[in-house]
């Protein structure tokens, strides 16, 4: 889309709003006229290499200390849970607008069940499938990964269930799902307070997430409930840093269904500040030139799970660089299969956890973590056709479904893309 033709597009925008505000009436009719569809193939494009990267990282190869956060403190998890919200926000800011309490919370918490869904499938597939193979013959890796179930199964499916207990790899969705709930309290607290005083407190939890609010709660909680699982049993992930990466994202998603764009407003000089943070991070990340940020002292700047100062900074900065890049990127990015696992990312992500598992299953050592040589190879290349299938199905199958609407409207159909 050329630069024109996006500040149409705003101004279009605008006017529309302006039009909802104004209550009924003829230009308020005009809001409810089809509106072009709100997913961008870029931003899925891009959600697909990031899910293709987090496989890379994940499967127990060779690849994965390369392809483990390449350009600084940044992985795939923080792009992946940012895309996310941004078209969380996107696709439903209409209804937060609108004030449609009943219609967002019914649309997010759909969204939330489905995802829980394909959760307790990855579960079922941990409890049985993984924990048979863990068992079946001598797999550390893959035992480890499971050992609070295999100490406590009873209170392992049960906690799981309630998104408490949370295996290594089974931790995302869980964070994903309590982040779509809470999603219409973002957005409906943001239309009557404001987006300032939303952001302004979720800086805050992620502050006194910084100095510990996760240990704190887990203590009081345990010590009101006499349930005492242990607190690296329940996620890696700190959802009380991690929610402020959520609330941002769902911002700019809203910002974007408005027609703004806050990084419009960003000065020039960002991009080079922003590419230079980038480049250093990456060096630091690989030990360049010296040990600074491996000598324990340094963690919590860098801290993943807490995501820590370190991350935010390196993660904007890899931000405003795709930003800047965001034409060359749209091109190339925009063809082959990536939109399609992008559409399809639920599915995907589960593919990829299940392709893992496997992985995990075939290291039989205790002192080693990695699968070796054509073994390595044909694991990779498994995977990746995996996930290829994986969204060229499911994408196929939204089309499918996209047509039938189409149809049933009076509107012309689209033909499928090329995979």
């Amino acid at each position: 889309m050329s630069l024109a033709a996006e500040m149409d597009a705003k101004k279009s925008a605008r006017t529309n709003l302006d039009a909802a505000a104004a209550g009924p009436g003829p230009a308020a009719v005009a809001v409810e006229a089809p509106r072009p569809s709100l997913r961008q193939p870029e931003l899925d494009a891009l959600r697909g290499l990031l899910l293709v990267w987090m496989t890379l990282t994940h499967l127990p190869t060779g690849v994965s200390a390369w392809a483990n956060q390449p350009f600084g403190f940044v992985s795939a998890a923080e792009g992946f849970v940012f895309l996310s919200a941004v078209l969380t926000g996107k696709l439903h800011g209409k209804l937060a607008t609108r004030g449609d309490h009943s219609a967002l919370r019914s649309k997010l918490w759909s969204r939330a069940s489905r995802v829980y869904i394909y959760h307790l499938l990855l579960l079922a597939f941990a409890f049985t499938v993984g924990a048979a193979l863990a068992h079946s013959g001598h797999r550390p890796a893959l035992h480890n990964l499971l050992d609070f179930y295999f100490d406590h199964p009873l209170v392992a499916v049960v906690s799981s269930l309630l998104l408490i207990y949370c295996p290594p790899l089974l931790d995302i969705l869980p964070m994903y799902v309590i982040f779509l709930l809470l999603t219409p309290l973002l957005l409906l607290g943001a239309r009557r307070f404001g987006w300032g005083v939303m952001l302004f407190g979720s800086a805050g939890i992620w502050l006194w997430a910084q100095f510990g609010l996760r240990l704190q709660l887990y203590l009081l909680l345990s010590r009101i409930t006499g349930v005492h699982i242990p607190m690296q049993a329940m996620g890696a992930f700190n959802l009380y840093a991690w929610q402020f990466l959520w609330a941002a994202g769902v911002w700019l998603g809203a910002e974007l269904w408005r027609g703004y764009n806050v990084m419009d407003r960003l000065p020039r000089w960002t991009g080079w500040a922003a590419l230079a943070i980038v480049v250093a991070g990456a060096c630091l990340r690989r030990d360049w030139p010296t040990g600074l940020f491996w000598d324990g002292s340094w963690n919590w700047l860098i801290d993943k799970w807490k995501l820590a100062p370190l991350r935010v900074v390196n993660f904007a900065a890899v931000g405003v660089v795709l930003w800047r890049l965001r034409h060359r990127l749209r091109a190339v990015l925009s063809r082959g299969p990536l939109p399609a696992l992008g559409m399809a990312s639920i599915q995907v992500f589960t593919a990829h956890v299940v392709f893992v598992f496997l992985g995990l299953a075939l290291i039989y050592s205790d002192s080693d973590t990695l699968v070796h040589g054509w073994q390595a190879r044909l694991l990779i290349a498994l995977s990746l056709l995996g996930l290829l299938t994986t969204g060229a199905v499911v994408a196929r199958r939204k089309l499918r479904e996209r047509n039938e609407r189409r149809l049933s409207a009076g509107l012309p159909v689209k033909e499928p893309q090329p995979l």
